[in-house]
């Protein structure tokens, strides 16, 4: 076994995919395509925001020979979905300004890793530009597509190529990796660049930061659900006693017209409507 720092962290996970030669193998394996590439973005942002929001991407590759971007997003959020969408239409927007018409100069492909899981419990989801007919045939006219990972839901139908890459992820996420299950050269490089000792200062008090950061979120979310459950109960008991209050009043007004109270009488001493008593009559 090996100890290794978890490709949870972004530090950790950028460290080890901004390597070229990783990068374009693990794009090669999960999208089928080659790349060529001499250097990787990490914390990519445009120069003029699209939408006037700052997207930031974690890994970020321009291949101008084969005129195709590639951007890998792992971090997981509540609106990840939507998030990485907007990301994605942000590195499509962003060719337009060089662009003689609405044909992006490049073919966009964003890859999002979810390590921490996902509540659709899927193993791949998949946002599939292309325009397709009734049986789902597509025309290959646009090739953008948004692919979003879960290693912790592998299953028979996981594509073969992607398997190591997703069970190397999903294993390092305790520390601990053993490396002689992994074959694929690439893979065994990344497991390499994430063993402890490998792991600099810098490196190790950004993971402390990025952990602090995660908790506190989380205490965020925990406090923001008690406070919606706590307002849910509340106005249930509310409610329940109004509604209670309620009938317990308009069984009242049926005593009192059986006992042969008039309507106005009986609405006079419940505070019921008319209309509700005639109603019981």
């Amino acid at each position: 076994m090996k100890t290794v720092a978890s490709l949870r962290y972004g530090v950790i996970f950028k460290k080890a995919f901004s390597r070229p030669d990783i990068f374009t193998a693990f794009v090669r394996d999960i999208l089928g395509i080659e790349i060529q590439i001499d250097h990787v973005e990490t914390e990519k942002s445009f120069e003029h925001p699209i939408g006037s929001v700052d997207s930031r991407f974690d890994l970020f590759a321009e291949d101008k020979v084969n005129r195709i971007i590639v951007d890998i997003q792992h971090r997981r959020y509540l609106d990840h979905y939507h998030r990485f969408l907007h990301y994605h239409c942000a590195a499509l927007l962003e060719q337009s300004v060089n662009a003689k018409d609405y044909r992006p100069n490049t073919a966009v492909y964003t890859i999002v890793v979810l390590t921490s899981g996902d509540k659709h419990q899927k193993d791949m989801l998949a946002i599939d530009f292309d325009p397709k007919d009734w049986d789902g045939v597509g025309i290959s006219e646009i090739p953008h597509k948004i692919l979003f990972l879960n290693p912790k839901y592998l299953n028979e139908r996981t594509p073969e190529p992607w398997r190591e890459w997703l069970r190397a992820i999903n294993d390092s996420l305790d520390g601990q990796v053993n490396e002689a299950e992994y074959h694929n050269a690439c893979v065994q490089k990344v497991l390499k660049l994430i063993e402890q000792d490998q792991i600099t200062p810098a490196e190790y008090a950004r993971m402390k930061d990025e952990y602090s950061e995660e908790q506190l979120r989380f205490k965020e979310w925990e406090e923001a659900l008690e406070n919606t459950l706590e307002k849910g109960k509340q106005l249930g008991l509310e409610e329940g006693l109004e509604k209670g209050e309620r009938l317990g009043r308009m069984k009242t007004a049926q005593t009192m017209l059986a006992k042969g109270m008039t309507v106005d009488l009986v609405a006079e001493l419940t505070g019921l409507s008319v209309e509700q008593i005639q109603s019981l009559t």
